[in-house]
């Protein structure tokens, strides 16, 4: 390129992955319970956003988005996120109430991949989980049209002094109806975890048929190929 370098070719970035590797007799029946393996070890590794996943969905048009948001519970009946329902990703899981989350760990060179339907939770979860964030947090979710177009940075500030001033600026900021959570019901959970020469491990769990996710065992366990 005249008048300087060439942007640097990415090509060749690649690492050997050496760091574990996954089978068949050492995994959990319950993909929660392995789930909840790697989770606790992600957690006592690495401090910085181990609950983060990647949510992505799709619109009536079948346009994909996707996004980081982090995890705020699971169990039997899935994992769950809140949000505003008002933003790109509510609106999108009203046309189509469908998702898939990835989880990303690599200080393990692991990956878990959820797919599965999706529900709101009930308000009663939406205000526990709503009343335990910081104020700012909950003012915050007053002030944000998300995903909406802002003239600027002024505009939001100044939404927010408008929301503390109407709730005193103390803390009882109560649940606004457009917030809340989702919770993804699993159908697909996929294990990965990276091996040498791209010879990755990866165990998938499919639930069966009739199978109603309220503490069953009803998974079928399959090796896919790397």
């Amino acid at each position: 390129m005249a008048g300087g370098e060439g942007p640097m070719s990415i090509s060749g970035v690649r690492r050997e992955y050496e760091l574990g590797g996954l089978s068949e007799g050492e995994i959990a029946a319950d993909p929660l319970a392995q789930f909840r393996v790697w989770l606790d070890q992600a957690l006592e590794a690495d401090p910085l956003d181990p609950t983060a996943m990647t949510l992505a969905t799709v619109d009536r048009e079948g346009r994909p988005s996707a996004r980081v948001v982090l995890l705020k519970g699971y169990d039997e009946r899935g994992f769950v996120f809140f949000t505003n329902y008002e933003s790109r990703k509510g609106r999108e899981l009203d046309e189509n109430p469908r998702a898939a989350l990835v989880f990303f760990w690599p200080k393990f060179d692991r990956q878990v991949r959820v797919e599965g339907a999706v529900e709101r939770t009930s308000r009663e979860e939406s205000e526990e989980y709503f009343l335990s964030r910081p104020l700012g947090a909950r003012l915050g979710a007053w002030a944000s049209e998300q995903s909406r177009v802002i003239a600027g940075r002024e505009e939001l500030e100044r939404r927010v002094r408008e929301v503390t001033e109407r709730f005193g600026g103390g803390g009882a900021v109560p649940l606004p109806d457009f917030w809340g959570g989702y919770r993804v019901r699993p159908e697909v959970i996929e294990f990965w975890q990276g091996r040498p020469s791209r010879l990755h491990d990866r165990i998938v769990y499919i639930r069966l048929p009739g199978d109603s996710g309220e503490g069953g065992d009803g998974w079928r366990i399959e090796r896919l190929s790397p």
